[in-house]
């Protein structure tokens, strides 16, 4: 094996066609209780496109390998790390602002952060969805506690987080609404949603309000989304926000409804992901795959998830963007789409 590894380094903040190179790092080596992965795949996030832009300038230090979403396979095991062995297939969530990032053939961890990879995903598939499942999974069962029979409201259901966030919501036997273009919304029924709204063609409260309201709200889009929550909540319901809110929002309407909020930055464990993978096992959960590019393309990745182009008529897709690190796994088991963007 060769001591050295390709990666894509973030070399200075700003538009995505002047911040990457690539390069070639010494490859790492495991440390007590960690373990060496091939990366097969990793994924892009909006975390991703933050770090790049500068947004957390002041926790990356330049040059970076930036990204955080690993599906892989063992291939050296440190001091006692005996969970796992050479050659078990794995996925997990670099912890974030920590060490060397996922956008390189190689990357060490912890193995207390590490799963076995659910057999039915191949590692593209199992890349896409690693940091949004472990996202919505905190968000509507750690922290809004989603019961049986619940009204949840998932913004922008078409999208990365949202597209699993109403498979989530509809696993756990909850009714499902969510925001959508009406082009998206026969995709979004077929995950799971009981409702789907045009958010683009007027105001949605109304027709939310008209079910009875929702006792969660999944903010996935920002905007407006914090301050009118309580405008769709039952009484006692709580609203989940995974994005930043850089304007100030008044939140007072919370009181008239008892709403409780939370805002959810993920932690890594495996705890999350073998809970995903029961889901993935059973039948009621597959990441939604929009577009697959190699290592050398992450540029044109960060372009499509802004919602660019890159030729082709191609946009930001549906679902997530992948990278596959190494050529040896390009299949997605035929759920990769190329719909409208949300």
């Amino acid at each position: 094996m060769s001591s050295s590894m390709r990666v894509v380094e973030l070399v200075r903040f700003g538009d995505p066609e002047v911040a990457f190179a690539a390069r070639e790092l010494p490859r790492p080596a495991p440390g007590p209780g960690q373990v060496l992965v091939r990366v097969m795949a990793t994924s892009v996030n909006p975390l991703d496109l933050q770090t790049r832009r500068g947004d957390y300038r002041d926790q990356v230090a330049l040059p970076a390998v930036i990204g955080n979403d690993v599906s892989g396979v063992v291939v050296e095991t440190g001091p006692g790390a005996d969970d796992f062995q050479p050659g078990d297939e794995v996925w997990y969530l670099a912890p974030m602002f920590a060490g060397q990032g996922t956008y390189a053939e190689f990357h060490v961890v912890d193995q207390a952060l590490v799963a076995r990879k659910p057999a039915g995903l191949s590692h593209v598939e199992a890349a896409g969805l690693v940091l949004v499942g472990m996202t919505v999974w905190e968000a509507l069962v750690e922290r809004a506690g989603v019961r049986p029979g619940e009204r949840v409201l998932v913004h922008g259901g078409a999208g990365g987080v949202g597209s699993v966030a109403v498979q989530i919501a509809s696993a756990l036997e909850a009714e499902v609404i969510t925001t959508a273009r009406t082009r998206d919304h026969a995709f979004v029924t077929e995950l799971g949603a009981d409702t789907a709204i045009d958010f683009s063609a007027g105001d949605y409260v109304p027709q939310i309000r008209a079910l009875g309201g929702a006792h969660v709200v999944l903010d996935t889009v920002g905007r407006d989304t914090l301050s009118r929550s309580p405008e769709v909540l039952a009484d006692r319901g709580r609203v989940v926000s995974i994005v930043d809110t850089p304007e100030p929002q008044n939140l007072l309407a919370a009181w008239g409804v008892n709403a409780t909020y939370h805002f959810v930055f993920v932690s890594p464990g495996r705890a999350k992901l073998e809970a995903l993978g029961r889901l993935v096992d059973q039948g009621r959960l597959r990441p939604v795959i929009g577009a697959v590019l190699p290592l050398a393309d992450v540029t044109k990745a960060h372009v499509l998830l802004e919602g660019g182009s890159i030729g082709e008529g191609r946009s930001r897709p549906r679902g997530k963007i992948a990278i596959a690190v190494h050529p040896l796994d390009q299949s997605t088991h035929g759920t990769e789409s190329s719909g409208g963007k949300e």
